[in-house]
């Protein structure tokens, strides 16, 4: 037993190397060429986090393993070298709330600060707004833990009246416990409404942060994870749908790139005008206005670039370019195949296992539980996989609401081609929805993971606390999350297979 855990424990570790080196590899090929050499501590704060988003998604299926490394022993002591789960999980989650709300906007401050300025001068702004943060956050939660840090557990009171040894034992869905009939209240399902009672206990104030950090990204994992659960598999597919069938004349292409030319040549003079008046220290809403509108505009352009670049490949080896192109989105239509089987499986899940009291089957745990009778860790692996695509769904519906709606700002990610603003915007994001896709997996396979540290974490506490219980009780993110797929799979099916055109002129505010 005490290898097996020993075992565990070093591949945690070789996991968590693993998972760093990766996440570096993404931000050299990543990162924009007028970052190369510079802004080394948001590069630091980037891949951290990156890291820390990825470590905490795995922890769920080692908090699985953790347990089932036990399930022979009588009790936790007496196996050697498990890892302290409750801990951790508590210590990756606080670091993940101060990356989220104070170092990540701090590292963004810096680096949006103005290049003109010394550094002293950035980091001491940077710091202004980042203690100003940090006070706004600390008053909330000092106020919030004071009133209503608490959490309420209800429970039964039960009795029952004792007996002599029986010679045999008799027991039936009419006596559930020893005793004479109408004597005994031990059964929680024969008690009455009066035997239950709230208790009540104050919560540590590290599982209160962790619960609030939980909320903030409920509301936006609900938005999200709607979206992207079906956008995702959805996207690929009518990507494939609206694919470029064959290769346009040179007349067409002539024609399509000289509009391209032209709006290139008033982004480049919008920009100049913008970067005329940061010098002349003009700094007002309108003017951020207009650099989120240039900056949305020039990335359509290199989207609508790389579509004409697609449909007339050019160069010696344009026949191979065509041939890679056609096998790329191949590869979308298996991908999207695959994607939207797990998407729905994922969405009637939540409907037979959470929407529905009582539950009509365990459906996904079943499966898990059937796959590691074949191979040990099987299940733990399926059960990663599942966990990993709703953090990819996050991420899809995030990009395709900040491609469509005003109130988000738009930082795609681009490779060899993403600064490190956006960098830190969506490493924020993806660290903030991480908590709850880590809590939404704990409650969807409560079944599978039960007896686990997280499911004391975020299935017992944080679904126990005063005045967010409720929004768990009657399953406000759940069909939230499913009323969002539902339409956006509506969406697609009305205008997904809709092919993309280039985008026409713009205009900024003046």
């Amino acid at each position: 037993m005490g290898d097996f855990n020993l075992a565990l424990v070093i591949v945690a570790i070789v996991v968590c190397i693993i998972v760093f080196l990766f996440n570096v590899y993404l931000l050299v090929n990543y990162q924009h060429p007028d970052d190369v050499n510079q802004a080394y501590f948001p590069k630091f704060v980037v891949v951290f986090g990156l890291s820390i988003a990825a470590i905490s998604i795995l922890m769920l299926p080692a908090d699985v393993a953790n347990r089932q490394a036990c399930r022979h022993a009588i009790y936790n002591g007496a196996c050697n070298l498990t890892l302290p789960m409750k801990d951790l999980w508590l210590a990756i989650y606080i670091v993940d709330a101060v990356l989220v709300f104070f170092v990540i906007p701090f590292a963004m401050f810096y680096y949006e600060g103005d290049q003109d300025k010394s550094v002293g001068k950035r980091i001491k702004s940077a710091l202004l707004w980042m203690v100003t943060t940090a006070i706004v956050c600390a008053l909330v939660l000092g106020i919030l833990y004071g009133l209503v840090g608490k959490v309420d557990f209800s429970v039964r009171h039960l009795s029952s009246s004792t007996t002599s040894f029986p010679s045999s034992w008799e027991f039936n869905s009419g006596q559930q416990c020893i005793g004479g009939s109408g004597v005994h209240q031990c059964s929680a399902y024969s008690a009455s409404p009066s035997s239950e009672k709230t208790w009540t206990m104050r919560a540590t104030f590290p599982e209160y942060v962790v619960a609030l950090a939980t909320i903030v990204g409920s509301v936006l994992f609900a938005i999200f994870g709607g979206v992207g659960i079906a956008c995702l598999p959805l996207g690929l597919l009518f990507s494939f749908i609206r694919r470029p069938k064959a290769v346009i004349t040179r007349s067409q292409y002539i024609k399509e790139a000289t509009e391209l030319g032209k709006k290139a040549k008033e982004l480049k003079k919008a920009a100049a005008a913008l970067h005329q008046e940061e010098r002349s220290g003009s700094k007002g809403r309108k003017f951020r206005k207009n650099v989120k509108e240039v900056e949305k505009e020039l990335f359509q352009l290199e989207e609508d670039v790389k579509l004409l670049e697609e449909m007339y490949p050019q160069g010696e080896k344009a026949e191979t370019a065509w041939a890679l192109t056609v096998l790329g989105y191949l590869a979308k239509l298996v991908l999207g195949i695959l994607g939207l089987i797990v998407s729905v499986a994922w969405v009637a899940h939540i409907i037979i296992y959470l929407l529905i009291d009582p539950p009509l089957s365990p459906f996904l745990n079943e499966v898990f539980i059937k796959l590691d009778n074949v191979w040990g860790l099987l299940g733990t692996a399926a059960f990663a996989f599942f966990c990993f695509y709703l953090l990819l769904a996050v991420i899809a519906g995030a990009m395709m609401l900040g491609l469509r709606l005003v109130f988000i700002t738009i930082h795609p990610m681009k490779w060899g081609g993403t600064l490190m603003n956006s960098f830190l915007f969506n490493v924020g994001l993806i660290l903030l929805c991480s908590i709850s896709v880590i809590q939404f997996c704990s409650t969807a396979f409560a079944y599978y993971a039960q007896a686990t540290a997280a499911q004391e974490i975020f299935g017992h506490t944080l679904e126990s606390l005063r005045g967010i219980k409720y929004l768990y009780k009657y399953n406000v993110f759940q069909i939230a999350f499913v009323v969002l797929a539902g339409l956006t799979f509506v969406y697609y099916a009305a205008f997904g297979w809709r092919r993309k055109k280039p985008s026409g002129r713009f205009q900024l505010s003046t």
